[in-house]
């Protein structure tokens, strides 16, 4: 069952939605060649710590792994995409990392992740994270009444495969509201014209992830966490936060 939202609800969530979208802009600035992803993971904890606001990834453990999540952020590198575990792993020039932030205030959630280079970028990681960023507007240009679920993934994967991307459709957005992972689940990729239809009230995570080159297999590391591209290519991801709204889709997570 996927639940509506009334208007007090959403905006219950957005304020969750800007300590989430604080976090992340926090991490960006603090994020430097030298630093280590656990200083980063410190400074997340403490923009949440401060707002009053609970992880929803410290702890969490979902089935497909054997350990619960040790973090408040997902930091992955280069190759590694999702999920990635904070470690003492210091930044080097030129690394891609992806952030992923979720953080519930007064029991009302929101989701969000960002990539940028540490450093000196390679254009094509410039270009890949453009990419991104652009699936993510066309899917969240998606999501307004009357539409179906399949748009969304639609124009998504449209433009991964416009711009010869790799990407995969078992990890992708999902609803939220009191929990982080509600139904439904929504692929990146897929047929417009099916699935839900949309109505004012969903609130979705809506979340593209690509690779460079064409691949779109995954393995993931013994920490049971992180999961990297199996061919070692560079992977991008941005999530925001959406909920639908008579009038337009609402952006809960907007960063400043």
């Amino acid at each position: 069952m996927v639940d509506l939202k009334t208007p007090a609800e959403i905006d219950a969530m957005r304020t969750a939605g800007q300590v989430v979208a604080s976090a992340l802009m926090t991490v960006k600035k603090a994020a430097a060649v030298g630093v280590s992803l656990l200083e980063l993971d410190q400074i997340a904890r403490d923009v949440l710590r401060a707002a009053g606001a609970v992880s929803l990834f410290d702890g969490y453990q979902p089935g497909f792994s054997s350990v619960p999540f040790r973090g408040v952020i997902c930091t992955s590198v280069n190759d590694g995409v999702l999920h990635g575990l904070p470690t003492g792993r210091r930044l080097a020039d030129g690394d891609l990392l992806n952030v992923d932030c979720g953080a519930s205030v007064d029991g009302w959630c929101a989701d969000s992740a960002t990539s940028f280079v540490v450093g000196t970028p390679r254009a094509e990681d410039l270009e890949l994270i453009a990419t991104t960023e652009r699936a993510l507007a066309a899917g969240i240009a998606a999501a307004v009444p009357g539409a179906r679920l399949g748009d969304i993934g639609a124009a998504i994967g449209t433009v991964g495969t416009e711009a010869g991307v790799g990407t995969n459709l078992d990890f992708g957005g999902h609803g939220i509201g009191r929990r982080m992972h509600e139904e439904p689940h929504i692929p990146n990729g897929g047929r417009p014209g099916r699935g839900l239809k949309l109505r004012p009230g969903h609130v979705l995570a809506i979340e593209p992830w690509f690779w460079h080159g064409p691949g779109s297999t995954y393995v993931i590391d013994p920490d049971g966490w992180t999961l990297r591209s199996a061919d070692g290519t560079r992977g991008a991801h941005a999530e925001h936060t959406v909920a639908i709204t008579e009038d337009s889709p609402q952006i809960l997570t907007l960063r400043g």
